[in-house]
């Protein structure tokens, strides 16, 4: 069960193919899931119609791109209070730099993932935009010095023992 939506074996197939290639066609899918095109599709857009499939994106070589600098920094406000912590999150939903906003709870309010072409569009970000934020209080950043693992997604192959039984074909 994922929210309301009871999953079966198929379509946690369904889901773990398309994560690992979205660009896959419906025939392929349905030919690697083992059913037909057209329950194949009605499945897919059911999993869509019901928000588990949230789009289809590609994979960017940043590096490649010129985005040399990755950088987390963990942010402390000063005020929890929702306001605030709303205000936060839409200013740096403002900023291209940031490419991912988390809310913790802990020693740090928020982390966020930043990527920038080199050192100094970094850092003119956190010093001009990012600690002189509203309500910022502390900032400490770690660089990544490499990426050891990069699964997107989620582990839906541990969800298969949490569902029925495996379903034949449509």
């Amino acid at each position: 069960m994922a929210g309301n939506v009871k999953l079966d074996q198929i379509d946690l197939k369904i889901l773990r193919l398309l994560q690992d290639d979205g660009r896959m066609t419906n025939v392929e899918l349905a030919s690697r899931v083992g059913i037909s095109a057209p329950p194949c599709l009605r499945r897919v857009r059911a999993l869509e119609a019901a928000g588990l499939i949230g789009g289809y994106h590609a994979a960017l070589d940043g590096k490649g791109l010129g985005f040399a600098v990755e950088v987390f920094a963990m942010v402390g406000l000063d005020s929890q209070h929702e306001d605030d912590l709303a205000r936060f999150e839409a200013a740096m939903n403002t900023h291209p730099i940031v490419r991912e906003c988390y809310m913790l709870n802990g020693e740090v309010d928020f982390i966020l993932k930043c990527v920038a072409r080199d050192l100094e569009e970094f850092q003119t970000f956190l010093t001009s935009k990012l600690t002189p934020a509203p309500h910022v209080a502390s900032v400490k950043t770690s660089f990544v010095i490499r990426q050891a693992k990069g699964a997107p997604g989620y582990p839906t192959e541990l969800l298969s023992a949490a569902v029925d039984a495996p379903v034949q074909g449509d």
